[in-house]
């Protein structure tokens, strides 16, 4: 990621490694950490909580993301354990969202996701409702928006989708942009990317 970001003409550390655990056996988590790696992703909220709850009583400055979708009744859960919650996509999720922060007495960083590619099979606020939704989880929601997320379509070159991606943060005044993963970061890199999500690259093939 430091290479990566000192070509594009930025800080060695602008760029945060976010390590996809998720389905990964207990030997190679174990090896990242060992690694010196502390920012990891997590799919699913029970699985997460299973891999990570005794983990983190051990490892304070371990730092988790989810960053796949989030059930409105996972809420709480999802809340107490997760340092951001990068894929908060309706309404009723940041209600769900803020009335957990509430009950935990913590509220975790959030980005909003956006389905840049308006994939119907794919969760995420169309870019043209970005905006108002964006505004209404601050102002209604009272929530820390920090920055967006986005899931490029397969077949299509992801450039264009960080570019979007990128002028919609820029126009809300949000700093973090999650996007790019084992194929596609140094794209990522290059259109402004503060976060990449990488699996395979990392771990390898699940086993």
């Amino acid at each position: 990621m430091a290479q990566a970001a000192r070509a594009d003409g930025r800080a060695a550390d602008a760029v945060a490694l976010v390590a996809v655990s998720k389905q990964q056996p207990d030997a190679r988590i174990d090896a990242m950490l060992a690694s010196g790696q502390r920012l990891f992703g997590e799919n699913r909220v029970q699985e997460a909580q299973a891999r990570w709850t005794e983990r983190r009583a051990h490892i304070p400055d371990l730092r988790l993301r989810l960053i796949g979708p989030l059930q409105s009744n996972k809420a709480l859960d999802a809340v107490r354990l997760f340092d951001a919650i990068d894929s908060l996509d309706r309404p009723k999720l940041a209600a769900a969202l803020a009335d957990a922060a509430q009950k935990a007495g913590r509220c975790p960083e959030v980005l909003v996701q956006v389905n840049t590619g308006e994939e119907a099979q794919k969760a995420g606020i169309a870019p043209p409702d970005a905006d108002a939704f964006i505004k209404a989880v601050r102002e209604t929601y009272g929530l820390p928006v920090a920055g967006l997320m986005c899931i490029p379509p397969v077949d299509e070159e992801p450039a264009m989708h960080f570019a979007l991606l990128a002028k919609i943060a820029a126009r809300n005044g949000l700093r973090e942009l999650s996007m790019g993963m084992s194929d596609d970061f140094e794209t990522a890199i290059r259109f402004g990317a503060t976060q990449v999500r990488v699996g395979s690259a990392l771990f390898g093939a699940r086993a």
